[in-house]
């Protein structure tokens, strides 16, 4: 049975991301790149599914500011693609920006400009979410890789997203 669990203790964070980022090279080939995304999640809010005791997926959120958080990094086990391991990990994000009053999700993903099928998954799944193109950035990375950043309005608890003062 799949269940979603918070990750609080910092090395069990940096265990996870670090076995989950290595295994999916189609998407985290970078090897610097990868190594910042591991330790940058062990500051981070972190969700990993768990097939029994083995995680097969995570997602870190880095709050930006009160009513903004960024998907910091997702990643599942392509083994376990298509089967709501994201869905689900994507719900406990939702659930606990509302709980914080977080009103605002973003994420950044390759753009397409750059060819790549891997990615182009990553962006359905991000438009199936719900989340909307927003901008390109194209050196935000670097040159050979533009920045598209998503965004998705959460609905808040009390069925409202007006800006409290």
């Amino acid at each position: 049975m799949l269940e979603v669990w918070e990750i609080t203790d910092r090395q069990e964070k940096l265990e996870i991301a670090a076995e989950i980022l290595y295994q999916l090279p189609d998407w985290f080939g970078i090897p610097e790149a990868t190594a910042n995304y591991v330790k940058e999640c062990a500051n981070l809010d972190l969700w990993a599914v768990l097939d029994r005791i083995r995680p097969v997926g995570f997602i870190a959120l880095k709050q930006h500011f009160a009513a903004a958080a960024e998907l910091y990094v997702l990643g599942v086990l392509q083994d376990y693609h298509r089967q709501g391991v994201g869905r689900q990990l994507l719900a406990a994000v939702e659930k606990h920006c509302q709980e914080q009053g977080i009103r605002f999700l973003q994420v950044k993903t390759l753009d397409p400009a750059k060819e790549n099928v891997s990615y182009d998954r990553t962006r359905s799944y991000y438009l199936a979410m719900g989340f909307t193109p927003l901008e390109t950035f194209l050196t935000l990375w670097d040159a050979g890789n533009p920045c598209l950043q998503m965004i998705k309005v959460i609905e808040q608890i009390n069925g409202t997203n007006e800006i409290q003062e």
